[in-house]
């Protein structure tokens, strides 16, 4: 029988289908986007937290577990002081790897399970309940128990010095019931993993507490759901009308609608966009000239590299600007920082070197850029007056879309990768950045030491290219939204 481990029990508590697929049938996994990233996030804070302690032993998984099982066993028997990284314990068949056992001064030991996350979760207790029932199985004496995550307080004060950067929230107390069901879950486990394919019925256990990759395997054969499903109504009314037993768009009444949902029934129904454009153009009389256009990027560190910043802090390392006269001239400029040193200042000169005063400054979810705006000036007294000034004077292109155009194509979002299409022959299929994500990893690549110079060049033309295409984008729905009709 195939063993079990910390993430499959865990998998099991979610869905016992879940964790018979991860075992059988991985190849039918389908992992969402992001997922890589969300890896990346949790290694960089476990390799943190390591250099934490370092006199701390690291337990190789190689040549296989059998070698941590047995290094781990023999550091222990030989009392040693700790910490131990990744110590490698077996009971009952489940298999744990401890992110982090520091020995106490009564010989006893603290255990913490590492997390990228700011606070503890509900599901990081289950997972730490399973380590220290393993743990108290093999006769290891846990005097406490600790989800040990960032600190999003912790500002960096000297490169590389993280003391602060984590801290553990005490979680032994709460263990106690759930400890005590881990023979019963283990061998409700166990039991699944003996049998065929349990056929457990899609619902909401498919997002809860995780996104299940298998949830279009567990879906096939299901009806297809309408093309046009209620769920396009923003703002939760469509879950409101899926409550009510409605799943097709096209059977909601359209005299029980209003407001905004009424233009979405209306433009869906009728494949008619919506258009109000006197509307728009009466909002849009009102920002002054010349006009910036602009857009950030912008990276969030886990564990922050420059000093001054903080866990997960947004930090701005690109931005395009289209800089539009009245009498329809536009220029274009761009910042991009990619050899790795702290951008923040040359950012903030370059803005303040491309944007006249006085220019009104045009954004899409203005306040984003307007955050980035005021970050940077607490970030340096001598300029903030003026990046202050910018953020005063950011006007925000989303609401006056949201208002004034609708195209069914959009399903329900106005984000601008979804409105372009409708409006224009652009979108961002045919470039190598498609949006923020790949953005932060392809600028993540660009400024590891180790990347090759040519790569690093295609890497810095691609988020060019990209960070461009954000505010020539929003160029042409403002444009768009003024036309009689499109």
């Amino acid at each position: 029988m195939a063993g079990l481990s910390k993430s499959r029990i865990a998998a099991f508590e979610q869905c016992p289908r879940r964790l018979w697929l991860q075992v059988y049938r991985r190849e039918l996994a389908d992992w969402g986007e992001g997922t890589e990233a969300l890896f990346a996030i949790g290694n960089e804070v476990g390799e943190a937290a390591c250099a934490l302690h370092p006199n701390g032993v690291m337990i190789e998984a190689e040549p296989d577990l059998a070698a941590a099982l047995e290094t781990t066993a023999r550091l222990i028997a030989e009392d040693h002081p700790g910490p131990l990284f990744e110590a490698t314990f077996m009971h009952r068949g489940v298999l744990v790897r401890v992110d982090v056992m520091e020995r106490l001064p009564d010989g006893g030991w603290h255990v913490a399970e590492v997390k990228s996350s700011t606070a503890p979760k509900d599901y990081h207790v289950s997972d730490l309940a399973t380590q220290v029932w393993v743990l108290q199985g093999c006769g290891i004496d846990v005097r406490s128990a600790a989800i040990r995550h960032v600190d999003n307080r912790f500002v960096l004060q000297v490169p590389g010095e993280l003391d602060g950067l984590l801290r553990d929230a005490d979680m032994l107390g709460k263990l106690g019931g759930i400890i005590a069901d881990r023979d019963d879950v283990v061998r409700a486990a166990q039991a699944v993993l003996a049998r065929e394919e349990p056929q457990t019925a899609p619902g909401d256990h498919c997002s809860s507490p995780h996104d299940c990759e298998f949830a279009a395997h567990c879906r096939r054969g299901e009806p297809l759901p309408p093309e046009w499903p209620v769920t396009v109504l923003p703002r939760g009314a469509g879950a409101a009308w899926q409550a009510r037993g409605y799943d097709d768009l096209f059977d909601v009444p359209a005299d029980r609608l209003s407001g905004v949902n009424a233009i979405v029934h209306a433009a869906t129904v009728s494949g008619t966009p919506h258009h109000d454009r006197g509307g728009a153009a009466a909002e849009m009389m009102q920002w002054g000239w010349p006009r910036a256009w602009l857009d950030f990027e912008t990276i969030a560190f886990a564990v922050p590299r420059w000093v001054g910043t903080r866990p997960y802090q947004q930090i701005p390392f690109q931005f395009s600007l289209r800089l539009e006269q009245e009498d329809g001239t536009m220029t274009h400029a761009e910042f991009l920082s990619t050899d790795g040193t702290d951008p923040r200042r040359a950012c903030a000169e370059a803005l303040i070197e491309q944007i006249p005063a006085g220019a009104a400054i045009i954004a899409y979810h203005a306040p984003f850029e307007r955050s980035v705006l005021r970050y940077l000036a607490g970030c340096f007294p001598d300029l903030s007056a003026e990046l202050q000034d910018m953020a005063e004077r950011c006007a925000d292109l989303l609401p006056i879309t949201r208002r004034h155009w609708y195209h069914r194509d959009q399903r329900g979002s106005w984000s601008i990768k979804k409105v372009l299409p409708t409006m224009a022959d652009l979108n961002y299929a045919s470039l190598e950045v498609k949006d923020g994500g790949d953005a932060q990893g392809v600028y993540l690549e660009a400024i590891d030491p180790a990347t090759d110079p040519d790569r690093r060049l295609l890497l810095r033309e691609a988020l060019l290219a990209y960070c461009e295409r954000d505010t020539w984008a929003m160029v042409l729905v403002a444009r768009r939204l003024l036309v009689e009709s499109v």
